[in-house]
């Protein structure tokens, strides 16, 4: 019998120390204060900037991007699905009115190919750099007993900090406040398992490919700058469930969302996914974020200057709707 080796079982060790080499300038490029050592050690270090804080609270978040990764391997690009999987957490965390600190990562793969992860990491290095967190940490693991040849999954995991006086829970919102709308990318990281049907019953253009590849919009600076300047009673990250679903999430069971259809046009890849899978209305709302991927609730007097302020950080927002009394629904489009 030949001698067994961990290679000869589908693992290769050497492959695996040579990915780590190959992102330490990945990580380097996203260090901020508070990083307290480069990738190799078993626990990722950072030290919490507690002196900047009254009561300082810790808020974290972890996400995967779903389905839409057979999207980067249907088009061989993998150089932004890391930028969505930042996305995915970063921008949960601001919900909150929370800061994200630092990220850690799971790439998960039956073969590891290093070129394709090496793809993969420089997009979540882009996304902490659109965020100022830190990539700090991570794992790579190859398992062809699960995964099957060069396919790969993520996750990622992110912590951030505000104060306690400051965190955003939905409380201060009353009859009468407007919601703004931040624009979304694109169907951002949700949805996909339907737009891999919808893609079985008609064929997309390379425009249209172009557009569910294109990564999640992060929010985390300009709302940020927001937060300094105006205050904002709830933030409501549209993630899967669409906007049906993720409002109700933020506001007091006494009150609902009345949104304005006619407020923006639905971008024409959500109107392809529709007609290209005869999709109800309600689901697509439901379903996607149907151009529409962050809504802010704020005071009726300042909407239209926090509406300026998010322009000047070169983001397309608009006011959608305002806040109403609860009539048993409590999203009305």
């Amino acid at each position: 019998m030949s001698s067994l080796t961990y290679q000869k079982a589908g693992v290769d060790i050497s492959k695996g120390n040579e990915l780590i080499e190959q992102i330490k300038p990945i990580a380097k490029s996203t260090a901020r204060k508070g990083v307290l050592a480069g990738l190799g050690g078993f626990g990722a270090m950072f030290e919490l900037p507690i002196h900047k804080y009254q009561n300082p609270v810790l808020v974290s978040a972890t996400d995967g991007v779903g389905t839409k990764l057979k999207i980067a391997e249907m088009l061989n690009k993998h150089n932004s699905i890391g930028v969505d999987l930042v996305a995915m957490c970063v921008n949960d965390l601001i919900v909150q009115g929370a800061e994200p600190l630092f990220f850690l990562d799971y790439y998960a793969t039956g073969r590891l190919n290093n070129d394709i992860a090496f793809s993969v990491i420089s997009g979540i290095g882009k996304g902490c750099q659109q965020s100022g967190c830190a990539l700090i940490g991570g794992e790579t693991a190859e398992m062809p007993n699960i995964y099957k040849g060069e396919d790969y999954d993520l996750a990622g995991f992110c912590v951030g900090i505000v104060d306690k006086n400051k965190l955003i829970d939905g409380s201060k919102v009353t009859n009468g406040n407007h919601i703004v709308a931040l624009a979304s990318s694109g169907p951002h990281s949700n949805g996909y398992s339907l737009i891999h049907k919808v893609l079985e019953q008609t064929m997309p253009n390379e425009n249209q490919l172009q557009q569910l590849i294109e990564p999640t919009k992060i929010y985390v600076k300009s709302v940020l700058s927001l937060l300094k300047k105006y205050p904002v009673h709830a933030i409501s990250h549209i993630t899967g469930g669409g906007l049906l679903e993720n409002i109700p999430r933020v506001l007091p069971d006494s009150l609902a969302a009345k949104l304005n259809k006619k407020s923006w046009e639905m971008p024409k890849i959500f109107q392809f996914l529709q007609d290209g899978g005869n999709i109800d209305t309600t689901e697509m709302h439901r379903v996607f974020n149907c151009g529409v991927g962050m809504v802010l609730v704020v005071n009726a007097n300042t909407s239209a200057d926090v509406i300026k302020h998010l322009e000047t950080q070169g983001e397309k927002a608009w006011l959608i709707g305002e806040i109403t009394k609860n009539n048993g629904k409590q999203v009305i489009i």
